[in-house]
């Protein structure tokens, strides 16, 4: 079943190419160009992935994203304009899965939706078995769910994935490189910083729920999931 996407974007022009070439990818795409437009429908509408320009009016798309991610887990693309890491990085924060810089080849963003698929209606290949319990964190593969002290962490796709691949490694320093690899789907940049934001994301989460220091930075090679600290 072909995976609906919706663009929103207020570039008409660019969002009728970008819908002819998606439509010929395999994809149904389908465009909104205003932000609270496209807010208020996806509250009534569900999509596989959704396409969002950081330079919208009215409604910017970084405040857009922070209202969708009120009740939708729904995977996000951001496109950001070239050279605008603060836009990326706050993107990410906010919940975004994965950006890309305007003007974008759209090749590449049809290899970056299915990547983003691929995280968000599958599990991460390298798992061991359906569910995985350390210590206090328990999470399930099959229905994509993460619990610490049986409080819902309320992931996000990408996130999940990456606290996937560290419990599946706990207790052993995973490199930057192999997370992007595994939970992003692919090979991780100079300057990329999606990593290290959404590890940041996820350990507030953790802490929320009371699950403080659980992903421990080790400097120069990655991130380790501190199964000893859990037993504390």
């Amino acid at each position: 079943m072909s995976a609906a996407i919706l663009i929103i974007d207020d570039d008409r022009e660019l969002c009728a190419l970008l819908c002819d070439f998606l439509l010929l990818e395999g994809f149904l795409p389908s465009a909104i160009h205003d932000g609270n437009e496209a807010v208020s429908h996806c509250k009534d509408q569900s999509y596989d992935a959704i396409i969002l320009d950081v330079m919208l009016p009215g409604l910017q798309g970084l405040n857009v994203l922070q209202q969708l991610r009120q009740y939708t887990t729904t995977p996000v693309l951001m496109l950001t304009a070239r050279g605008e890491d603060t836009d990326r990085i706050l993107g990410l924060e906010l919940g975004a899965d994965d950006y890309l810089p305007k003007p974008c080849n759209p090749r590449e963003l049809a290899a970056r939706l299915r990547a983003i698929l691929r995280r968000s209606h599958s599990s991460v290949d390298t798992r061991p078995k359906d569910t995985l319990e350390i210590g206090k964190t328990h999470i399930t593969a099959s229905n994509r769910s993460a619990f610490y002290d049986g409080l819902d962490l309320q992931l996000t796709s990408t996130e999940f994935n990456l606290l996937l691949v560290l419990l599946n490694y706990a207790g052993t320093v995973v490199s930057k490189d192999t997370l992007s690899q595994q939970a992003l789907g692919r090979s991780l940049s100079a300057y990329d910083r999606s990593v290290d934001v959404h590890i940041s994301k996820i350990r507030k989460k953790l802490a929320i729920c009371g699950g403080d220091n659980l992903i421990v930075s080790v400097r120069g090679s990655g991130y380790q999931f501190s199964a000893s600290t859990e037993d504390i």
